[in-house]
């Protein structure tokens, strides 16, 4: 099976970063396979990132190598890192975006990378995804280790991830991203949830909690598992970001 290296940034389509990339993970390992998986993550997210991240790298085989550059602290004093987990490999900044990852696995191994072997010869402080994390990444599909590129990182950046708060039977949680369909992710998970709860958000209220968005009329709001299990509120056919129109909104689950 060819080697597969995934990437996610928040770069977007418009301008020449991810093809600067691909090209040289292209020029270092021309066999491997350079899969998209979004480059629309919100400008500066990591916490989106991060999110994202743990809702899909499991679904492609093992030794996969993912990459995530959302780093607004390029050039600083974060590490670039490369993490082994769970059979996979994860390049990117230490600025958190691993932080599930090492929630999930007490045993996951990090390294900065820091061995110009692994690096293009001219590294600049603007684009480490073109410089380091591309270059890296092509060599793990090629075999090199993880060790081979740095010293161990013993205590990485853990993202300030913002937990629900339980009291009685409320949920208090909030939106974290809202999606290209204008549904909100929230922070909530679904199994937390009692059959029959209500969910205020901003100025609503929805009276039950869904399956499917096909259970309310088209244009209702509807509050419902969404596949990453996590409570989402949604638009049947329309946008909830547009309809409750407030930046990563509050989100109270109370049962009836």
């Amino acid at each position: 099976m060819k080697a597969i290296i995934t990437l996610t940034t928040d770069f977007g389509t418009k301008d020449h970063y991810v093809g600067a990339m691909k090209g040289v993970i292209l020029g270092i390992n021309p066999d491997v396979s350079v899969i998209d998986i979004t480059h629309e993550v919100g400008k500066y997210n990591v916490t989106e990132a991060a999110l994202k991240l743990s809702n899909f790298y499991s679904y492609f085989p093992q030794g996969t190598v993912h990459v995530v550059v959302v780093d607004p602290g390029v050039g600083g004093s974060r590490k670039p890192l490369v993490l082994e987990s769970d059979g996979y490999y994860f390049i990117g900044p230490d600025n958190g975006v691993f932080s599930l990852l090492f929630r999930r696995d007490k045993e996951a191994r990090a390294f900065e990378i820091s061995n110009p072997d692994y690096m293009l010869e001219n590294v600049s402080g603007t684009f480490h995804g073109r410089e380091i994390f591309a270059p890296a990444s092509a060599h793990i599909s090629l075999g090199a280790r993880p060790e081979d590129m740095g010293t161990a990182v013993s205590d990485p950046v853990e993202l300030d991830y913002p937990e629900p708060e339980l009291s009685g039977g409320e949920i208090r949680g909030r939106v974290i991203y809202a999606d290209s369909f204008g549904n909100l992710v929230t922070n909530i998970p679904s199994l937390l949830i009692a059959p029959g709860s209500k969910v205020y958000v901003g100025r609503f209220t929805i009276y039950r909690i869904s399956n499917t968005y096909a259970d309310v009329r088209e244009g209702e709001l509807v509050a419902l598992a969404g596949s990453s299990g996590l409570l989402e509120i949604s638009v049947n056919q329309g946008s909830a970001s547009e309809v409750i129109n407030i930046d990563k909104p509050e989100v109270i689950v109370k049962p009836s």
